[in-house]
């Protein structure tokens, strides 16, 4: 499978083809991915809750980023991979988002990042990435790193005054120099206003049918992550509930001796060497 590009991406929305996008943390699950011919992979910072248990995205660091991405990479080399910029490797300065970027694609493998936010000062780190050689993903709506100022993990643009503000950024975020956006969390009315308006892909999660691609966290889609599960995420498996009976059967064949079996989970020794072993302990 050839890794796709940016402009596969732009022939896909150009022949209403939707792009597929989904987050992986690890090898493995990357791996799975790419023998499912996912378009775009997202290392995400929901890697804090959903592999390194934190209760948000706000403690994961950029080395955090970078050894996930790593992984990834090795399990799904021939698919565009995003990585996600971690709170505070890119708020306080263009020099700082340059770098932190730079880290991603030169030490992670990545083919883009993504950084949340429209504002001002989010479409100058834009701006700057871009214009360093480095694809750059803008996301708006639901950003998990300002939770605080848009009042807590819920819906954004439920108002038609709020909906307008985020239609603006999409646009903002496009003349910024953004390959593409995610849009999260906002109704379907404002993920299809953005859509319509847009010159460049966009994806959503949580942001209704009519974006050019959608995105889900790997973990909630199968059942994995089960502390909570967003409204928009659809169940295509419950992994976790196998993984958690399997765990208990185990449990219980070791307890009552049902594991291993001789002769079946067990290396033999030639009937020689046995016998010399016999003779050497007594």
């Amino acid at each position: 499978m050839a890794k796709k590009s940016v402009f596969d991406f732009t022939n896909m929305v150009e022949n209403g083809e939707k792009i597929v996008y989904l987050t992986a943390y690890d090898y493995l699950t990357a791996k799975m991915q790419e023998k499912a011919g996912i378009d775009m992979i997202l290392v995400g910072d929901s890697l804090g809750m959903v592999t390194l248990g934190y209760d948000t995205t706000f403690p994961v660091t950029l080395d955090d980023m970078v050894r996930h991405c790593q992984a990834v990479r090795r399990g799904a080399p021939n698919t565009f991979i995003v990585g996600d910029m971690p709170y505070m490797s890119y708020q306080a300065s263009d020099e700082d988002a340059v770098r932190s970027a730079g880290r991603l694609v030169k030490e992670g493998y990545v083919d883009a990042v993504k950084l949340e936010g429209g504002g001002p000062r989010i479409l100058s780190r834009i701006k700057a990435i871009n214009e360093s050689g480095i694809l750059v993903m803008g996301h708006i709506g639901l950003t998990p790193q300002f939770a605080g100022q848009i009042g807590g993990y819920k819906a954004q643009g439920r108002s038609a005054k709020a909906a307008i503000e985020l239609v603006k950024q999409a646009k903002l975020i496009e003349e910024a120099g953004a390959f593409s956006i995610l849009v999260e969390g906002v109704p379907s009315a404002v993920g299809k206003a953005i859509t319509e308006r847009a010159s460049i892909p966009v994806l959503g999660i949580g942001a209704g049918p009519y974006t050019h691609g959608q995105l889900l966290i790997y973990a909630d889609m199968v059942g994995l992550y089960d502390n909570f599960t967003p409204k928009f995420v659809k169940k295509y498996a419950n992994i976790g509930e196998i993984l958690v009976n399997a765990f208990k059967e185990y449990a219980k064949d070791v307890r009552e001796n049902r594991f291993p079996v001789d002769g079946e989970h067990t290396y033999k020794m030639k009937q020689e060497e046995e016998k010399e072993l016999l003779s050497l302990l007594d």
